[in-house]
């Protein structure tokens, strides 16, 4: 059943192979769990999430039509954490523009990340979650798309309702915001580890 392709999973699932649903999950469970945990910085909500996402797609099986599974997925998540985030900030539409055309979502505090999920990243995987934590939460989200759940700019600008160039260009200002960050912290390490192997 693990060579089946997506789509002959779901088949099999609607016609009572449940356990094909296992296959889903375990096949696009780093991917989407990757895209929601950096969206939302917290273990136990990305979690929660990720859960929901799950129980959403299978109850709207009826009405996924043979595309990228992965990007009906991520759409899903995506969907979740706005409602979550208009639920929290009611006074707040987070899809709604700005008089600039910026999303609102753009104008959103990031969240702390969870020191607990921080403590399961290398160093490096530390920084870079850190880092992509610093984005504006709209550059986040496509780049999150792009590395984490592997997304083409295509399937971003459709779950984000955009052109192809505002996703690229916002995929273009995510890497150059990256960019800086990362390289003063891999200094910063490098002083650090130069310091601690200097004899008194």
């Amino acid at each position: 059943m693990t060579d089946a392709s997506d789509s002959e999973l779901i088949r099999k699932y609607r016609r009572g192979e449940v356990g094909a649903v296992d296959c889903l999950v375990r096949r696009h469970q780093k991917r989407l769990f990757g895209f929601i945990m950096n969206m939302v910085q917290n273990h136990a909500t990305a979690e929660d999430i990720f859960q929901e996402t799950w129980l959403r797609a299978l109850r709207a099986l009826d009405a996924y039509r043979d595309e990228n599974f992965t990007a009906w997925l991520v759409k899903i998540a995506r969907n979740i954490i706005i409602d979550r985030s208009r639920k929290r900030e009611p006074e707040l539409a987070l899809d709604k523009e700005d008089g600039e055309g910026r999303a609102q979502i753009e104008n959103m505090p990031d969240p702390t990340p969870d020191p607990a999920a921080n403590a399961e990243f290398s160093d490096v995987g530390r920084m870079i979650f850190e880092a992509v934590s610093k984005l504006p939460p709209e550059q986040r989200e496509v780049f999150l798309m792009r590395v984490e759940a592997g997304l083409s700019f295509k399937e971003i600008a459709a779950i984000q309702r955009v052109s192809i160039n505002t996703a690229l260009g916002r995929m273009h200002y995510a890497v150059e915001r990256l960019r800086p960050i990362v390289a003063a912290e891999m200094n910063k390490t490098k002083e650090r580890n130069g310091r601690g192997g200097q004899c008194s």
